[in-house]
């Protein structure tokens, strides 16, 4: 390609598209019309430049006017409270739904795992010495010890952010790092359950276990639950990029990772809650049965949620996606 004879051929089409863009005012049927066809015109010419005889000047202009007509041409869309109900009403209900034959097994995979480690704990002298000194474990489990001061050691509204802070992050990382086969979440999964583990295992030995679960419950279902679909999705999508299914691997790994952030997001929000939970009902002066009682609500309510909202979002086509009209354009493949 001559690029000075392309340059000299098209150069009045580039100069009529800037002057159109640069109107103050509203244009004209046959003006607006005049401007998708230049808008077309210049997208061709940067792509025939991009790729025969590619010169910075020249594409960075014709880059620049492409992306200012293409914003004139399709418009500009702006978040509104309707995207914020519709997340928070179908979006989001409908991944952690979907996602259920991931996050479900997780759950009762990872409580088990968790049990047996605390059984394993509690029952083994040996392991325990491993752990701490025998007056470091008293000091950990004696009634007023840092196992119940943990909880109060700080001021509550601090506490909980930190708390939620720390959490949403451990969410995120699963949600992210699942890319990764999944790998990294099986390995953040089993330091959370190895933590509970020892507490259990710890504080059940000195038969203190009543204590333990008073202070663990009221915050730690909703807490769990959140990681466990954090976890799960990460795992699926881990497992997206071995088996992508009918769709290609770019596909498939785009949608799953973009329902992924949209359940970051969501987890936030849910995190926020038990956080709220653990900075102000768990060291609070309730009965055990009334914070214990508190956190049961806050689970059920989220289950309710999933199950009933995500249940029929799913049901209607709802993924968790994005909007269809914000989706890029795929190939169409083979069923």
């Amino acid at each position: 390609m001559d690029l000075d004879v392309f340059v000299s051929a098209h150069r009045a089409e580039w100069d009529r598209l800037e002057a159109l863009l640069r109107r103050q005012r509203r244009l004209s049927g046959a003006e607006a019309d005049e401007l998708v066809t230049l808008y077309q015109r210049a997208a061709t010419h940067l792509s025939l430049i991009q790729s025969s005889a590619p010169d910075p000047q020249l594409t960075g202009r014709l880059s620049q006017l492409v992306a200012r007509a293409r914003s004139a041409v399709t418009g500009t869309r702006r978040a509104s409270w309707r995207d914020v109900t519709r997340f928070l009403a179908h979006g989001f209900p409908a991944a952690v739904y979907k996602s259920r034959h991931w996050w479900v097994p997780t759950a009762l995979l990872s409580t088990a795992v968790a049990a047996l480690l605390g059984w394993w704990i509690g029952t083994h002298p040996e392991v325990q010495a491993s752990i701490a000194a025998p007056s470091e474990l008293r000091e950990l489990t004696r009634p007023g010890g840092q196992y119940e001061t943990y909880y109060s050691s700080h001021p509550a509204a601090s506490f909980a952010a930190q708390v939620w802070t720390n959490n949403a992050w451990a969410a995120a990382l699963c949600l992210i790092l699942g890319v990764f086969l999944g790998l990294p979440v099986i390995w953040i999964l089993f330091q959370n359950m190895l933590n509970l583990g020892i507490g259990f295992g710890l504080m059940s030995s000195a038969g203190r276990l009543d204590t333990f679960l008073g202070l663990v419950l009221p915050h730690g279902l909703l807490e769990l639950t959140a990681v466990f679909v954090a976890a799960g999705t990460g795992l699926r999508l881990g497992w997206t990029l071995i088996d992508p299914g009918p769709r290609t691997r770019r596909t498939a790994l785009a949608e799953e990772g973009r329902a992924a952030i949209g359940m970051a997001i969501g987890l936030a929000l849910v995190l926020f809650v038990s956080g709220a939970i653990e900075g102000f009902v768990t060291p609070s002066g309730l009965p055990t049965w009334a914070r214990i009682a508190i956190g049961v609500a806050a689970e059920l309510a989220f289950l309710a949620y999933v199950w009933v909202l995500g249940g029929r979002a799913a049901r209607a086509g709802e993924t968790g996606d994005v909007e269809a009209a914000e989706r890029s354009a795929t190939v169409p493949t083979a069923a």
